[in-house]
């Protein structure tokens, strides 16, 4: 416990499921009090991510109050891989990790936390994987007491909440003309737009991952997004987060058929377009999807005033037809001091890892893609 000008501050160390569970109505409260947390740090994220993907025994989640008041939060889980690992709830199906800090007493809050997680970890080096740039965790990184460091993870790509033909501006003439004449035979076909609600989420997945598979087919769809585990995650994560405000799921009709859908994750910083299926047919209509998307996604970006219309990871090239900005997510190792070789040894296999991969992709360009389409086999 410390004592500051706002009062004392305890930390406890949260293993239990079920107490877990009960924290979703104070943890939503600190959501809101925290200006950098995305929609990934939301409880209904990880809660339901933990009941599709944790193990029993691993969770381990950092709680800093301030009287009973919950003012700071680490959500993680304890990993053997093979060396000892605390890693984000979330896993590798989450865009952006954050520690949750009210802004309130951040000052008070961050070392607290910062050293009741250097406690927590004990033997394990902690990989506090894609924190985006100006994220609480960046505070908590200073703030640590042992050994640290600091790589660079996934990139992603952002957009202002501008009106739409603001953001058409920006791309080049001739690109801005092409987008323009795709949005004009996409009007004339006569797509209509609806969110669904709460009840209808569970039917609405199960239409969204059947567009997506179809929509992949042939071509290397990410072997998670067919499991079970990741349908009943995103059913359960989507309808709650629907529920509260923080995420939605938009459906696309052609002549009454769901030809498209859409989920997004809401948070006060940004808006994010987490995962979508289309119909290969619209092809054949010369419907961009991905323009139908982004203009329904900037517009209500816009009405709602999250100042960011986010990609989320990748660089894909279409993306960049938009001339988005370039953010790059970072990795922080911590560790204690006694466990410098550790860390630096963790942190040499990941390096190692990545540039393996890197001479990989260089020497064979089609690797990529042929294992994307052995995995889709083999998860059917």
């Amino acid at each position: 416990m410390t004592t500051g000008s706002t009062g004392a501050l305890s930390v406890t160390l949260c293993r239990d499921s079920r107490q877990f569970a009960a924290l979703e109505e104070e943890w939503n409260r600190l959501l809101r009090s925290c200006p950098t947390a995305t929609p990934f740090q939301s409880h209904a994220w990880l809660h339901s991510w933990w009941l599709s993907y944790g193990r029993d025994g691993r969770l381990r989640i950092v709680l800093v109050r301030r009287g009973g008041e919950l003012v700071g939060a680490c959500a993680l889980m304890l990993v053997h891989r093979p060396l000892p690992l605390l890693v984000p709830l979330g896993g590798g199906i989450t865009d952006y990790f954050d520690v949750l800090v009210a802004a309130e007493y951040a000052e008070q809050v961050v070392p607290v936390l910062a050293h009741g997680l250097h406690r927590a970890a004990r033997g394990a080096v902690v990989d506090l994987r894609e924190v985006r740039p100006g994220a609480a965790a960046e505070a908590l990184y200073g703030q640590w007491p042992g050994v640290r460091s600091t790589l660079t993870d996934s990139t992603c790509m952002e957009l202002p909440a501008l009106p739409f033909d603001e953001l058409v501006k920006r791309m080049p003439a001739s690109g801005a003309q092409r987008v323009r004449a795709k949005l004009r035979k996409t009007d004339a076909a006569g797509i209509e737009e609806r969110e669904v609600t709460e009840q209808e989420v569970p039917r609405a997945v199960r239409t969204l991952l059947r567009l997506h598979e179809k929509q992949w087919r042939g071509r290397g769809v990410t072997p998670e997004h067919l499991r079970p585990r990741f349908a009943e995650h995103l059913t359960r994560a989507t309808r709650r987060m629907v529920r509260a405000g923080e995420g939605r799921l938009t459906e696309f009709r052609l002549e009454g058929k769901v030809v498209a859908a859409n989920v997004t994750l809401l948070s006060g910083a940004l808006s994010g377009g987490y995962l979508y299926g289309a119909d290969p047919d619209l092809r054949t209509r010369k419907v961009d999807v991905a323009t139908l998307l982004l203009r329904y996604e900037a517009g209500r970006a816009l009405e709602e005033g999250r100042p960011v219309v986010s990609f989320l990871r990748g660089n894909e090239p279409y993306k960049n037809h938009w001339r988005p900005e370039t953010v790059v997510n970072q990795r922080f190792l911590l560790a204690r001091t006694a466990l410098a070789p550790l860390l630096r040894l963790h942190e040499s296999q990941v390096t190692g890892r990545e540039r393996a991969v890197d001479a990989l992709r260089e020497a064979l360009p089609a690797a990529r893609d042929w294992r994307a389409r052995l995995n889709e086999l083999r998860v059917r």
